[in-house]
């Protein structure tokens, strides 16, 4: 692990300081007077933009996995990116990277070669994981994408605004009763924004530790229902590496995907189409004996 390791770039850890103090953030909190509202919306908040994440970044931008509208396209890049993961070019493109060369020396975030913490947020952190590889998203041409992707910090500062003049709205006299909207800040956004960051980090570090696989994938991917509820769907991790093209990554009726729920339901209205399956034998080839 050691002599992989070694051939990465190391960290320049003064140059993370905006990533690792936006951990500290939340700390900020005890000195202000935290409401129901501030949890409520913290819970709220998780959940809408893990569903972008997935919905997203994932299925969408990286898999094409179904069809949608160039505005929706919008949407779903802008609410991915208020998740501070950055472009959605960036971030489709590295995970592309990593189905191409899953748990080898070439994937940006293989636990098996590189170690738990590195393949959960060093890699991150690491310099040659930080240019966008637009060669491998030759798919995007829209020029408001490539917008989003440059200032990808756009998305969550408007997001993180709105929450703290919302904040003081609700837990204060007025929309500019500056302290009032604190504790809806730290908790409600930088919080969540937190909890969204491991939970999306654990798919690439947990999710080839914890589990079990069905399938002959090549690769040390599992599944784990606790991670697939965490994730909105998407700890079926094993049944995503072995067929990475269906928008539904739970294949069976008990295996809660709660993004493929979601992504139905915006079917229904025309808001996405051509949401692919799973055809059945797909399903029932190459397991694991």
């Amino acid at each position: 692990m050691t002599t992989n390791l070694a051939k990465r770039e190391r960290i320049n850890w003064l140059h993370e300081m905006d990533f690792i103090g936006i951990h500290l953030v939340p700390l900020l909190a005890f000195f202000t007077h935290v409401t129901a509202f501030d949890w409520i919306l913290c819970a709220v908040l998780y959940v809408v933009r893990m569903f972008f994440v997935t919905g997203g970044y994932h299925r969408y931008f990286s898999h094409r996995s179904y069809k949608t509208s160039r505005f929706f396209q919008f949407i779903l890049a802008f609410g991915a990116q208020s998740s501070f993961q950055k472009g959605a070019i960036w971030w489709a493109a590295n995970h592309r990277i990593h189905h191409k060369h899953s748990d080898t020396p070439e994937d940006p975030h293989s636990a098996k070669i590189y170690g738990f913490w590195y393949a959960h947020i060093g890699w991150i952190m690491g310099p040659e994981h930080k240019p966008t590889r637009f060669d491998l998203i030759k798919d995007v041409k829209e020029k408001e994408l490539f917008w989003l992707n440059k200032y990808h910090w756009v998305p969550p500062v408007i997001l993180a605004a709105l929450v703290y003049f919302v904040g003081n709205k609700v837990n204060g006299a007025g929309w500019f009763d500056w302290q009032a909207g604190l504790s809806t800040l730290f908790i409600g956004f930088f919080l969540s924004t937190i909890l969204l960051f491991h939970g999306t980090f654990t798919i690439n570090s947990l999710m080839h530790k914890i589990g079990k696989p069905r399938y002959k994938t090549g690769d040390e991917s599992k599944n784990n229902l606790i991670l697939a509820l965490i994730t909105l769907g998407e700890g079926w991790h094993n049944n995503h590496h072995y067929y990475q093209s269906a928008t539904r990554q739970g294949f069976y009726w008990w295996e809660i995907d709660i993004t493929y729920y979601i992504l139905r339901m915006l079917g229904l209205f025309g808001i996405v189409w051509d949401i692919r399956g799973v055809p059945q034998k797909v399903k029932d080839n190459n397991k694991v004996a």
